[in-house]
């Protein structure tokens, strides 16, 4: 492949990760793409100077800002905290795994962090976690329904849950709006429950994913609950629960990601 081809094959990919993880440096984007930190340099090094992004002493600076549309703004948010989530949860799922994944922008950090594992076979009802997985060579990527949202390209129709259904997953990878100490984890929209109960139903274990802002108060509390977890299912979250906490989240197996 010639170096015009290659510059094309990875600017899109590099783009769409920067400016998901706001900050990343070249040896991770290298080690995430497989490919060599010359070969970073060298396709970002005009995508710097057309403004795409910014170069900062060895890292690569998204030039998005909250503005932007819905989905984008949201990974904007806790940056930091989903990035350590996302590497703690690849941490757990292996070479070779089974996972559904649900939508959403921890869930999209999650995605990126499982392009360092080969050969998973992958369902998700997220075209951003689709896209983002179906072209790491060895992965099998099942995209569950056809009709997606317009505001974060996730789908919630008849075809999602047949397409689930018909899966067995070593791991379900889910996420929450918030989390109340006495109603468990909370989303906005039944939907979001029910594809979560459907990829439960068909999963060995979940993987709670949550960072340490959705055990705080919200103004827009959500009021749907999430389907229950069973003990031994992991919680990952950046920081430990609060005490009042504790009770509610005994039975579950927490990972604190740093």
């Amino acid at each position: 492949m010639d170096r015009n081809r290659m510059s094309s094959k990875y600017r899109a990919e590099i783009l769409r990760t920067v400016d998901m993880r706001g900050t990343v440096s070249v040896q991770e984007l290298s080690r995430l793409l497989g490919v060599s930190g010359q070969t970073i340099r060298r396709v970002t090094r005009p995508m710097a100077e057309q403004g795409e992004l910014s170069k900062v002493h060895g890292a690569l600076v998204s030039n998005k800002t909250a503005s932007d549309p819905p989905f984008l703004s949201r990974m904007s948010a806790n940056r930091e905290a989903k990035v350590a989530i996302a590497r703690e949860v690849a941490s757990i799922i292996e070479d070779g795994d089974s996972v559904a994944i649900d939508t959403g922008s921890t869930s999209a950090f999650i995605a990126q962090a499982l392009r360092a594992r080969r050969n998973l076979t992958v369902v998700t009802n997220s075209a951003f976690v689709a896209s983002t997985l179906a072209m790491v060579p060895g992965n099998n990527v099942s995209m569950a329904g056809t009709q997606l949202r317009d505001h974060d390209g996730a789908a919630f129709d008849r075809s999602s849950f047949e397409v689930i259904e018909r899966m067995q997953v070593d791991y379900v990878v889910l996420s929450a709006s918030m989390v109340d100490a006495r109603k468990s984890f909370l989303v906005h929209e039944q939907c979001e429950v029910d594809v979560a109960t459907a990829m439960l139903s068909h999963a060995a274990r979940a993987i709670m994913a949550v960072d340490h802002s959705k055990f705080l108060p919200q103004e827009r509390k959500p009021a749907l609950r999430q389907p229950a977890l069973k003990p031994g299912d992991y919680l990952v979250t950046d920081r430990a629960p609060p005490p009042e906490f504790r009770e509610s989240l005994a039975a579950l197996e927490i990972r604190i990601a740093s």
